[in-house]
C-alpha cells in the first residue's frame, strides 16, 4: 500500500509506469500507476455494524440494502438484469466488469469503495488482464460506516483527485457492503473544477455478471453525456469527421470488427461510429449522434435505454456468417432508411467473399458451447454455418429483445439455447451431446478434459478473435480443428494415468490412503448435494 498521507494525484504523477495508448505528453505526464492506493484515515475491514459483511449471503445482503434506502437501485436491476430460473449465474464478481471499462478510458480516474478483499481481488484481476493503471481505494470500519463518515472520506477523496489537467471523469464504485448500508453515491457533486463526477453501485448480490456490469458504467455514462448534450456544445471528438451517418456498435470485441464492419457499411453509404464502452469520454457524444446501434453484445439494456431516450434506432444480431451478414445488412439497411437497390448491391458485393471463406475452412464436429461474454448466440452461429453441428448453446447473460434474430435461428435448426445457465445445466449438455470439443468456462474446460475430450476457453481462445464479415468466416475453423485432432493426445494421457486412483486415493502412494468412514459420509453428502442442485437446474426451461 502507498502511504495516505502523499495526496493521489501526486503519487499517479510520479511513480510507476506511464502507460496511456497513443496519449499525448500532457496525458503521459499525468498516467497513473499500477498499485492500489488508500485515500482515506480509516482502518479497512469488511463488516457492517450488524456483522453483516461481504460474507453474510445474498439474501441478507439484498435485505439490508433494501432497508438502507436502495431498493429503488435494486428494483431497476432486476429490470435490467433479470435473474432467471437460477437466480445467479456462478462467475466472478461482476464489478471487475465495470472497473476494466473505467481503466480503459484515458483521462478517467477509478476510486473503489468496498471491503478491501474485494478490491485487492479486483485490481489483481484487472492488472492480470493488462491494466496498468491507479486504482484509488476508500476503505472503511464499521464506525465510519454507520456515521455517514466512509461518505464523508469517498467526497474528500474525489475533490482531492478531480483535477482538470488530468482527468475529464471520476468513477466512483460501491461494492457490495456500501451498497447494502446505502452509502449515498448519488449526493456527490455532479462535477468538481469541470471533471464529471461518476458514482455507481455494482454490488454482487444485484447485478449478475461481469459483463453486465460493464452496461452499468456505460449507461451511467451516456447518461451523463446526453444530459451534457441536451444542454448545450460539447467537445467534438477526437477524430476525423465523416459527412456520412454513422453506426455506434454496442459491446466489446475483437479489435479487427470494428473495421470490417466499417467496410461493410461503405456501399450502404454509412460509417462506422464509436464502439461503446468507448475509450475516451467524447466518443460517448459521437456515440449518441449516431442514428442507429447495432447492438452486437444484446445485454447492454441500461445502455439501449439511454440510446432510445435520444431517439436512436438500435438493431439486434451482428454481421456473422453468411445468413447473419445479409440479415444485418437488410436490418441496418432499414433502420438507416436505405434504399433497397442500395443494400442489394452491398449483399451482392460481400456475400460471394464470405461463402468463399466459409466453403474453404469447415469444421467437421459436434461442439457444445457456453460462456459469459454476451456473444455466445452469434458465435455458435458462425460455427454452424462453417459446418458444425452444434447442439447446445448456454450463456450467463439474460434473453433480451436484442437477441431474438439469434435465438431464432438457432432454435430452428434445433439448438438448445439456454440464458442465465448454470455450470450444472452445461455440464449435463456436455454429458448428454457427447462432444467432440467442448468450448466453455473454465470448469467446463477442465470437466471436458478430464473426460479426454478436446475443449478450448471461451474468454481467451473464441471470443478473442474476428467474427464479423470475411474476416471472421473461417476464423475459428483453424482454432477448432487443431484442438479436435488433439484427442488421441488426451487418450494417450488417459490411458498413460490410469489406475493413479481418484478422489481420496487420488495421486500415486506406497500404500493407498484408507477411505474412512467419516470421509465416504462427507462425499456422499456432496454428491448428493450436488446432484440435487443438477437436478434442479437442468428441470429449468430452456431460452429462459
Amino acid at each position: 500500500m502507498t502511504d495516505r498521507s502523499t495526496p493521489l494525484d501526486d503519487r499517479a504523477r510520479h511513480g510507476g509506469e506511464h502507460v496511456y495508448d497513443g496519449a499525448s505528453q500532457t496525458e503521459l505526464d499525468s498516467a497513473p500507476v499500477r498499485d492500489v492506493v488508500d485515500v482515506s484515515e480509516a482502518a479497512p475491514v469488511a463488516v457492517s455494524d450488524d456483522g453483516a459483511g461481504c460474507h453474510a449471503g445474498a439474501e441478507k445482503m439484498r435485505a439490508q440494502a433494501d432497508a438502507s434506502g436502495n431498493a429503488e437501485l435494486l428494483e431497476q436491476f432486476e429490470k435490467d438484469y433479470p435473474k432467471g430460473p437460477h437466480d445467479q449465474p456462478q462467475s466472478m464478481c461482476p464489478a471487475f466488469g465495470s472497473l476494466r471499462v473505467g481503466l480503459r478510458m484515458r483521462r478517467t480516474a477509478t476510486i473503489l469503495s468496498g471491503s478491501a478483499c474485494c478490491v485487492y481481488g479486483l485490481t489483481f484481476t484487472s492488472h492480470f488482464y493488462g491494466a496498468r493503471r491507479t486504482v484509488g481505494y476508500v476503505p472503511f470500519n464499521s464506525e465510519t460506516l454507520v456515521t455517514g463518515k466512509l461518505f464523508e472520506d469517498i467526497r474528500e477523496a474525489v475533490f482531492d483527485i478531480a483535477d482538470p489537467e488530468h482527468y475529464d471523469a471520476v468513477v466512483v464504485t460501491n461494492l457490495c457492503v456500501p451498497t447494502a448500508s446505502g452509502v449515498p453515491l448519488r449526493l456527490l457533486p455532479k462535477e468538481i473544477n469541470g471533471v464529471r463526477i461518476i458514482g455507481i453501485d455494482v454490488p454482487g448480490f444485484g447485478v449478475p455478471t461481469h459483463a453486465e456490469a460493464k452496461d452499468v458504467l456505460a449507461g451511467a455514462m451516456l447518461n451523463y453525456a446526453r444530459t451534457e448534450a441536451e444542454l448545450g456544445p460539447v467537445q467534438a471528438p477526437d477524430r476525423p469527421r465523416d459527412d456520412r451517418p454513422s453506426m455506434t456498435m454496442l459491446g466489446e470485441m475483437f479489435p479487427a470488427d470494428p473495421m470490417v464492419i466499417g467496410r461493410l457499411l461503405e456501399p450502404l453509404g454509412l460509417s462506422a461510429g464509436p464502439v461503446v464502452p468507448t475509450r475516451e469520454w467524447r466518443e460517448l457524444y459521437a456515440a449518441l449522434e449516431s442514428p442507429v446501434v447495432a447492438a452486437i453484445h444484446p445485454f447492454y439494456t441500461a445502455s439501449i435505454r439511454e440510446f432510445e431516450a435520444a431517439g436512436r434506432t438500435v438493431v439486434g444480431s451482428a454481421p456473422v456468417g453468411l445468413d447473419g451478414t445479409a440479415a444485418w445488412l437488410d436490418a441496418i439497411g432499414r433502420a438507416a432508411n436505405v434504399a433497397n437497390d442500395k443494400i442489394d448491391a452491398a449483399k451482392q458485393g460481400i456475400l460471394p467473399a464470405i461463402q468463399g471463406a466459409l466453403s474453404a475452412k469447415r469444421i467437421d464436429g459436434r461442439i457444445t458451447l457456453s460462456g459469459y461474454e454476451g456473444s455466445e448466440l452469434i458465435v455458435a452461429r458462425l460455427l454452424m454455418e462453417s459446418g458444425a453441428d452444434v447442439r447446445y448453446v448456454g450463456t450467463a447473460c439474460p434473453k433480451t429483445p436484442w437477441s431474438a434474430a439469434d435465438l431464432e435461428w438457432l432454435e430452428a435448426r434445433g439448438v438448445e439455447v439456454r440464458f442465465r445457465a448454470s455450470l450444472e445445466q452445461d455440464l449435463a449438455a456436455f454429458e448428454e451431446f457427447k462432444p467432440d470439443l467442448a468450448i466453455g468456462t473454465t470448469p467446463v474446460v477442465q470437466k471436458a478434459k478430464e473426460a479426454a475430450t478436446p475443449a478450448l476457453y471461451f474468454t481467451n481462445l473464441i471470443s478473442a478473435r474476428p467474427l464479423m464479415g470475411p474476416a471472421g468466416a473461417g476464423s475459428l475453423a483453424d482454432v477448432v480443428a487443431a484442438a479436435m485432432a488433439s484427442k488421441g493426445r488426451f487418450d494417450e494421457m488417459r490411458d498413460f494415468f490410469e489406475g493413479v486412483g481418484e478422489g481420496h486415493a487420488a495421486g500415486v502412494w506406497e500404500d493407498i490412503p484408507e477411505d474412512s468412514r467419516t470421509f465416504r459420509m462427507k462425499e456422499r453428502r456432496k454428491v448428493m448435494s450436488a446432484e440435487k442442485a443438477r437436478e434442479k437446474a437442468i428441470e429449468a426451461p430452456t431460452g429462459c
